[in-house]
């Protein structure tokens, strides 16, 4: 089986547009930051060498410190997809941030975004 394109994509690529997208509905960089950080455990630091290295998609979430157990909380749909329906566990993942950038976007405040 193959992979799927954006498996293989580096995060640096798609980081852009994340922030892109936020900066778009008067969002920041550093919201979509805290965000990655959230949902993988990155320090600042860690996601920033992460983006240097141009480290691919799967890479980034397989070598996440922690990715946070409240990420189960996260429900809705993404590109005609439940985000809790994917049975794939790195699509999964990467819907998930997908589905949080959405909810940036969409004007959503931080705390409910993070599930605190």
């Amino acid at each position: 089986m193959t992979k799927h394109k954006i498996y293989t994509m580096s995060f640096a690529k798609v980081y852009p547009l994340y922030v892109s997208k936020a900066e778009k509905k008067g969002r920041t960089k550093s919201e979509v930051d805290e965000i990655i950080r959230w949902l993988t455990g990155y320090s600042q630091k860690g996601l920033e060498a992460q983006l240097e290295k141009q480290t691919d998609v799967e890479t980034f979430f397989a070598e996440a410190p922690q990715l946070n157990p409240s990420r189960a909380l996260i429900k809705g749909v993404v590109c005609g997809i439940r985000v809790e329906d994917i049975e794939e566990p790195m699509m999964q993942e990467i819907r998930y941030l997908d589905k949080l950038i959405d909810e940036l976007a969409k004007g959503k405040l931080m705390e409910n975004i993070l599930r605190n």
